[in-house]
Formats: structure tokens, C-alpha cells, sequence
């Protein structure tokens, strides 16, 4: 019994660091964006998405992941996984001159646009998955 007392007494240091961690992470933005691309704009949309997510992740602290993808079953479907430190990150990131260059060169080749907020469910993950993908 008192082995188990003990165990609980260790755990709650623990289990409060976690929670503080889980409340600091609750402040990131994370986001899918849903686009649907004309099909004679997708060469040129693909360019612009990848250098303005790669723009961003590289000059902005506050962009955690602009990660771009296409869907295999339909090639004018774009998936872009958003990631942002803070709402002021955001808020910042939509200012810059390299976002509103995407922006504004995009709005005639997109055809719908779906900003999908998400919940994390495992914020305690995030820095494991950046980490084996640089394995």
C-alpha cells in the first residue's frame, strides 16, 4: 500500500507537467486546408504552394508546419496541414509579403476553399513526429 501511495505522490508532479504542456500547445493552431484547384491552374497552384510554405516554415518562428499535399485519386485536390505557434503567428503570417503574393497570384485558380480547424488530440506527439521525420 504504501508503495502505491508513493507511486501517486511521484506521478502527480508528472501528470501536472503534462497538463501544463497540453494547456501551452492548446494556444497552436492547427489546420487543414481543403482546396480544390481548376484543373489548368494546377502546375502553376503547385509551384506557389510549395514555395510559400517552404517561405514560411524557413522565415516565420511562429510556423510550425505549411506541409502541402495532393490526393492521388484526384490530382486537383490539395490538403495543405497548417501548424502555428499562437493566433499571433497566424495573424502574422497572413500579413507577409510571401503569403499575400500566394494569395492574391491563387484566387482565380482555386475553385473551393475549406479552412478546417482541428483539435490536437495527442499535442504531446508533435515533437516525436518532426523528429523521426529528419530520421
Amino acid at each position: 500500500m504504501k508503495k502505491i501511495i508513493l507511486f501517486l505522490l511521484l506521478l502527480c508532479p508528472i501528470i501536472g507537467m503534462a497538463q501544463e504542456q497540453i494547456k501551452a500547445d492548446s494556444t497552436m493552431i492547427v489546420r487543414i486546408s481543403e482546396i480544390e484547384v481548376y484543373p489548368e491552374y494546377l502546375q502553376e497552384y503547385l509551384e506557389q504552394a510549395h514555395t510559400v510554405g517552404a517561405t514560411s516554415v524557413r522565415e516565420e518562428p511562429g510556423v510550425i508546419c505549411i506541409y502541402p499535399m495532393q490526393q492521388l485519386r484526384n490530382d486537383c485536390q490539395i490538403r495543405i496541414l497548417e501548424i502555428y505557434a499562437s493566433q499571433e503567428a497566424y495573424q502574422h503570417h497572413i500579413k507577409t509579403p510571401h503569403f499575400q503574393t500566394y494569395k492574391q497570384g491563387t484566387l482565380h485558380m482555386v475553385k473551393s476553399l475549406d479552412l478546417v480547424d482541428m483539435r490536437q488530440m495527442a499535442p504531446e506527439c508533435l515533437p516525436l513526429i518532426f523528429n523521426k521525420a529528419k530520421e
